[in-house]
């Protein structure tokens, strides 16, 4: 899978460089030394549709379109609770935030098992203690050793043990073999203020697919001028994916920058954008 993202990575930072002129399917082969059939394949393999419709995923047109049509997602998805409708291949997932007490502790006394493993936005590191996951970070080439220090700058009293073993059935029930299938149900430890614990549940409460502006999250916690405090911490997330930081845009339609890469973001978004929509349908002007 890491393979497939690392080429579908290599082409999302070539088309942006070349947006203007809209490169074809032959000069974007061409560029990422493939041949137009083998690159069309392996997109069709990773996101289920053609390169060209999931460039049309990645504009700022269409994401404005998404907000525009999002205003009231979080409202509705609070209401419909948090494996509400529009969840089309996301986590029943539930919460559990650290006490004051843990907080100050830094983890004294909790053992937490880390590995790495593949997904289709590359390698992760992904910590998990008895009560749930806890910790969720994409890599890049070379970054296993900063990704383990970070862990433990976190944690810096937990006992921490490299069991991949540990951390699998995890990994398999948040990225299943199979894209599009049902997964699995995961328990997150939070560990943050009450303030972060806030923003990042908030988060939780948008579906797979659509996106949301920093003001509407803001909003939605009954907070609406607090959108520098959300932004701070929607980037102090520290669990990718399961949290979906990656589905709040800037209002503009900017995707905007990505503790995991701007490149992954885009990809992330064109990825659940594919599934929700599918091969034939795509938002209209």
């Amino acid at each position: 899978m890491s393979t497939d993202y690392d080429t579908v990575a290599a082409a999302i930072r070539y088309l942006e460089a070349n947006f203007r002129h809209q490169p074809s399917l032959d000069e974007l082969a061409t560029h990422l030394h493939l041949s137009p059939f083998h690159l069309q394949r392996l997109f069709k393999r990773w996101a289920g549709i053609s390169p060209k419709r999931f460039l049309q995923y990645l504009t700022v047109d269409y994401a404005r379109q998404l907000l525009a049509e999002e205003q009231s997602v979080l409202a509705a998805a609070y209401e419909a609770g948090l494996s509400g409708p529009g969840r089309l291949h996301d986590l029943f997932v539930s919460v559990d935030a650290v006490t004051p007490g843990e907080f100050k502790q830094k983890g004294a006394g909790l053992q937490i098992a880390y590995g790495f493993h593949e997904t289709p936005f590359g390698e992760c590191l992904l910590a998990a203690t008895s009560r749930g996951v806890s910790d969720l970070a994409f890599l890049s080439e070379g970054e296993r050793e900063e990704a383990v220090a970070n862990l433990r700058r976190r944690w810096p009293d937990a006992n921490l043990i490299e069991q991949p073993e540990m951390t699998q059935p995890l990994a398999a029930a948040i990225f299943p073999a199979e894209p599009g299938a049902a997964l699995g149900r995961v328990s997150l430890v939070l560990q943050g203020t009450n303030f972060q614990v806030k923003v990042w549940e908030a988060l939780l409460a948008i579906p797979a697919g659509h996106a949301v502006s920093y003001e509407d999250v803001a909003a939605s916690i009954g907070r609406p001028t607090a959108v520098r405090a959300v932004a701070s911490a929607v980037a102090a997330n520290h669990i990718a994916y399961l949290i979906p930081c990656h589905r709040v845009l800037r209002k503009s339609g900017d995707s905007g920058e990505y503790r995991w890469s701007a490149t992954r973001k885009k990809a992330m978004l064109g990825w659940e954008a594919a599934y929700r929509f599918g091969e034939g349908e795509i938002l209209s002007a």
